[in-house]
């Protein structure tokens, strides 16, 4: 995938390439090597210069024969940094909001089994009628989680998803991110610049510098901010 990315007179040139067969794949690097703009380009929120993408045998984009799949199309989902709740829906709101087309709020007493099932996968029963500002950084986590999951995407994509979090909050979603996916088999990607996420987490690691993937350092440290 590339891309050329400008602001004012500075010019960022983006050029990954990976393959894997891995189930959990971590991006790392520092911040600014171009992780997210990767992460978003394969989700389909920004779009490539030129770029093949294939997914679980799925051509989801390939800018030579002029293929390019919308996000939804596309069946990926994208939990963000900050998580981007919705800070005037409940927890269960958030949640089944994913299930809705266009922009209509799901009501606030939504009966939904999908729905029901990962409010209750991930222990937010108590808090499912609580806004995004009454619960603690795990529970907004998990919320961000549910809503991704809850369409049945065929790939897990994660900014940074503990950066928010204190150290042991991390830890402990960690361990739990890892028993779901493996429970789920669902592949998942990863970015960070933590090294306990890669150690916690990776089965294969895509190290990316300055735009590029880079081979393995001998030092981890020096991709660290």
């Amino acid at each position: 995938m590339r891309k050329s990315l400008r602001q004012g007179s500075s010019q960022f040139e983006l050029d990954v390439s990976f393959q894997t067969t891995a189930q959990r794949v971590v991006l790392f690097g520092p911040s600014g090597a171009g992780k997210t703009q990767t992460l978003r380009m394969i989700a389909g929120i920004v779009a490539p210069d030129s770029a093949r993408l294939v997914v679980a045998g799925k051509v989801l984009c390939d800018t030579a024969q002029g293929v390019m799949t919308t996000p939804q199309e596309r069946r990926l989902a994208y939990v963000f940094q900050d998580y981007a709740l919705f800070p005037h829906l409940t927890v269960i709101q958030n949640v089944a909001f994913a299930l809705r087309r266009g922009w209509i709020n799901p009501a606030k007493a939504i009966v939904d089994e999908s729905v029901q099932r990962w409010i209750s996968s991930f222990h937010l029963e108590s808090v499912a009628g609580h806004y995004p500002h009454q619960i603690s950084g795990g529970q907004r986590q998990r919320t961000a989680l549910a809503r991704a999951l809850v369409s049945n995407p065929t790939a897990l994509l994660l900014d940074e998803p503990f950066a928010a979090l204190d150290k042991g909050l991390r830890k402990r979603l960690r361990n739990e991110l890892k028993a779901l996916q493996m429970q789920l088999e669902l592949p998942m990607l990863l970015i960070t610049h933590d090294d306990d996420d890669v150690d916690s987490l990776a089965e294969q690691v895509v190290y990316i510098e300055a735009g590029r993937v880079v081979d393995r350092p001998s030092d981890r440290s020096e991709l660290l901010d």
